[in-house]
């Protein structure tokens, strides 16, 4: 097949998984305030995609670390394909679409990296992914940036409530759902600085790998503009499954655990975007709610729920990478392996969406959960909470 037409195939791709990873993180963004009532469901997914946009505008250093970083390529590094980076997408796409069915708010950024380094080992061996790279920019900050957003999301939520607790016995909770419309913003700005430039990366790696670009230069005008375009389109959508996971289903969020819960994570993102690491906004978010659950005395904390969603990620990266490899080792045989490839993805990312409808969960329901969310609830200290009220 033409290299072109391969180029082609994988822009076409990446945008697309830019798209599912713009309506799979939306929660990160918004959940918290759609959970409080803070702002309605289409209100927030819509300022949610126009700060994506922004964002995916104010830094490139994320995107030089996949098109410069993890994977080797140019002059003294490994010839990495357009195919086996189309292979490498697919496995990412997929495991999203998985997940996003499932309600798990999974790493994005590791189902990426995921099919990535499995496609490349594949089709190009071992040494043609830096570890070093991958350890220090990826591995490293999924460990310690949900415990990091966490722990500033529990001491953030209990100054919150000592300092206004006058505030509160007044029943008056309307200073913090203001407060959240501007830490939901953040986020949102802050997703965009980090999440949109892994496509951007991906798409420079590809130009790269093609010949069309020079090696260790950014992503381009066109580039930054399309991704932008395409994860913000995906946020307006609203990934409602995972929304109402984030909002309800890990503990039931107040609007000072809320505010303090954004604030935590959207300081997080950004540092770490200016430090070009690619982090996993949905790990920070669901760390920064978990710490806000256990910052609110006697707050209920599904630990269930949390057990599921770490799980989660401790699959991601392997998951996408075994599927990305065996899509690579498909798609690299001949061009009919490649259209294969192309049209098995298409066919189950096509049955996740017509499962998906069978139970839908719209911005009309994403704040209803089943009474059996809560059957693991407990409190900071381990206790069961079911016949005690937060």
């Amino acid at each position: 097949m033409d290299v072109l037409v391969t180029v082609a195939l994988v822009i076409v791709i990446a945008l697309v998984f830019d798209f599912t990873n713009g309506f799979h993180d939306t929660a990160n963004a918004m959940a918290t305030s759609v959970a409080t009532g803070a702002l309605k469901p289409k209100v927030a997914v819509l300022i949610s995609a126009v700060l994506n946009l922004v964002g995916a505008f104010l830094s490139t250093e994320v995107a030089k670390t996949i098109s410069q970083g993890i994977i080797k390529e140019g002059q003294g590094g490994i010839q990495v394909t357009p195919t086996m980076i189309f292979a490498g997408l697919v496995g990412a796409v997929l495991w999203n679409l998985g997940t996003w069915y499932l309600g798990l708010p999974s790493s994005s950024t590791h189902a990426l990296f995921g099919g990535l380094i499995g496609a490349a080992i594949i089709g190009a061996g071992v040494n043609s992914v830096d570890f070093g790279v991958v350890l220090s920019k990826v591995v490293l900050p999924a460990l310690f940036s949900p415990f990091v957003a966490g722990l500033v999301a529990l001491v953030a939520t209990f100054a919150a409530y000592r300092i206004t607790r006058q505030a509160r016995v007044r029943g008056s909770d309307r200073g913090f759902r203001h407060g959240q419309t501007v830490s939901a913003s953040l986020v949102s700005l802050a997703h965009g600085t980090n999440d949109a430039q892994k496509t951007m990366g991906v798409i420079t790696l590809t130009l790269i790998a093609a010949g069309y670009q020079d090696s260790n230069t950014g992503p381009q005008l066109w580039v930054i503009g399309a991704c932008g375009l395409a994860i913000a389109l995906g946020t307006y959508l609203g990934g409602w499954r995972i929304m109402r996971t984030v909002g309800k289903r890990i503990t039931d969020v107040q609007p000072a655990q809320g505010f303090a819960a954004e604030t935590s994570s959207a300081a997080t993102i950004l540092i770490s975007s200016h430090l070009g690491f690619a982090l996993s906004t949905t790990q920070v978010t669901s760390g920064a709610v978990v710490g806000s659950g256990l910052g609110k005395r006697l707050a209920r904390v599904h630990w269930n729920v949390v057990g599921k969603i770490a799980l989660g990620w401790v699959f991601t990266l392997p998951a996408a990478a075994i599927v990305g490899g065996l899509a690579a080792w498909a798609a690299s045989t001949s061009t009919v392996g490649l259209v294969i490839v192309a049209v098995l993805a298409l066919v189950i990312g096509g049955g996740i969406f017509v499962l998906a409808r069978r139970h839908p969960v719209t911005h009309e329901n994403v704040n209803e959960v089943d009474e059996s969310d809560s059957s693991g609830a407990q409190d900071a200290g381990g206790r069961p909470l079911a016949d005690r009220k937060a």
